[in-house]
Order: structure tokens, then C-alpha cells, then sequence
């Protein structure tokens, strides 16, 4: 293998890395960053969601990526529950880490949740930004054509408006390089992957389906979303939407 990938694995084995900042002494980024200054909304607890009983084992048996959905709106119990299933904290020790419903190196969770809302009950379509130590929304933008120019940053995937909502996963690079210096880019899209399944589980559990979403133009997307792409920048996304049939 030659390239720039090749480059990357090389360059991040842990032969070859630096002292961390956490190893320098430096103080490290905090647990979570406002991405705008937005009205700030509830969400209904999540344990009130129910899931119809479907068992794990059903979920992964039925796990599909949807990419075309039913018209009817996404319950705000619903989709505090999907926001729950991705980033949900559990226990935080101050200033020091977050434990969530997912997995993370070092336990560093180095992700912002945006949500573009099409279709939800109780909101006005447009971005919020998930603040998952209160589990609350701050709006972001409420542009009518957000939606449109969210989809066109996705190479013109028309499932992104189409969706009741769909699910942007920021990475904040700081938060995970302050304790692995350059490796920790690589835990940033394995800690995605862990993400993004757990939507796709939580979404079959209430009669919903996801589709992840890698093919975007970086600086289109990073752009919307007042990103400088290189110490914040969009890692993955998924709309989701209840299935035609449900």
C-alpha cells in the first residue's frame, strides 16, 4: 500500500508519536463545547420511550440501512432517545470524564451531536446541537433552507431532507490528541463506527431506520456548520426516519 494512507498508519504507530499533552502537563480541553449560543430546549426523559420489548438479538437481526421514510414526524420522546442511545451520560467525575452508552478511547467521547430536524414534533425544522451533560437542544440554525444545503453538502443525498432527522457527529480533535497525540485521529472514526451502530439499534427498537451517511464535501459541511475542519470537523452522519410501512 502507497499514499497518503499508508502515511497516516505509519506516521500514527505509537513508535513515532510524541509526548501527549496529558503527559506534558498541559490542562486538558473540556468535556463539551457550545457551538453556538442558541435557545436552549428540554428533552423528555428518555427511560419514558418505549421499545415494544424488541430484544437485542431481534435488532441486530434486523438491522438494515433505510434510506427512503414514512412521512409522519419523529416523537421528541423519540428522538431524546436516539440522542440518549449515541451520547448519553451516564457518570461524569468533573472536569475530568464523561461514561456514556457508547465506548470511547480513554473515555475521552471527543464528539458534538448536531441534529438537523426535519420532522419532529415539538421543534422548529432546523440544526440544534445535542449538550449531552444536560441531555438538552440549543438551536443552531433555523434558516428555511437548511435542509436543502445540509443535502447538497452530502453530494446532494436527497435522504438527508427527507429524513425526519438526521444525526451530524462532530469531532473534536483536541479532546481525544490531549491524551494520544496523533493516534487519537485514528480512535475519532472508530469510536464513529460505535456510535452510529448504536443508532442504528435504537432506531429498530421504535420502529425507525438509519443510514449512515461518509460521502459528504468536507469543506462544504465543515462550512454549514461553522467548523474550521481541521480542530473540529463532521466525521459521519445518518438520517433516520420511521419506516413507510410503521
Amino acid at each position: 500500500m502507497e499514499g497518503i494512507g499508508r502515511e497516516f498508519l505509519e506516521k500514527t504507530r505509537y513508535q513515532h508519536l510524541a509526548p501527549s499533552e496529558q503527559e506534558r502537563g498541559v490542562a486538558q480541553p473540556p468535556l463539551q463545547v457550545r457551538l453556538g449560543e442558541g435557545e436552549i430546549f428540554e428533552l423528555p426523559d428518555p427511560r419514558g420511550v418505549r421499545d415494544g420489548g424488541m430484544s437485542l438479538r431481534k435488532a441486530i437481526e434486523a438491522r438494515r440501512s433505510l434510506r427512503e421514510y414514512g412521512a409522519v414526524a419523529l416523537p421528541l420522546e423519540e428522538l431524546s432517545y436516539l440522542l440518549w442511545c449515541t451520547q448519553g451520560v451516564s457518570k461524569t467525575i468533573p472536569d475530568r470524564a464523561t461514561f456514556r452508552t457508547v465506548p470511547s478511547a480513554g473515555a475521552r467521547h471527543a464528539f458534538e451531536t448536531v441534529v438537523l430536524a426535519n420532522r419532529v414534533d415539538g421543534l422548529k425544522p432546523g440544526t440544534y446541537q445535542y449538550l449531552a451533560l444536560e441531555h438538552r437542544l440549543a438551536r443552531l440554525d433555523s434558516a428555511s433552507d437548511v435542509a436543502d444545503r445540509m443535502a447538497e453538502a452530502c453530494l446532494g443525498q436527497k435522504m438527508v431532507r427527507q429524513s425526519a432527522a438526521t444525526f451530524v457527529w462532530i469531532a473534536d480533535r483536541r479532546r481525544m490528541a490531549w491524551r494520544y497525540g496523533e493516534r487519537g485521529v485514528r480512535y475519532l472514526f472508530l469510536d464513529a463506527g460505535h456510535v452510529c451502530q448504536n443508532l442504528y439499534l435504537a432506531a429498530e427498537s421504535i420502529g425507525c431506520g438509519a443510514c449512515a451517511i461518509g460521502a459528504f464535501d468536507d469543506d462544504r459541511i465543515n462550512g454549514l456548520l461553522g467548523l474550521d475542519g481541521a480542530e473540529r470537523f463532521v466525521v459521519y452522519l445518518a438520517p433516520v426516519g420511521k419506516k413507510a410501512s410503521v
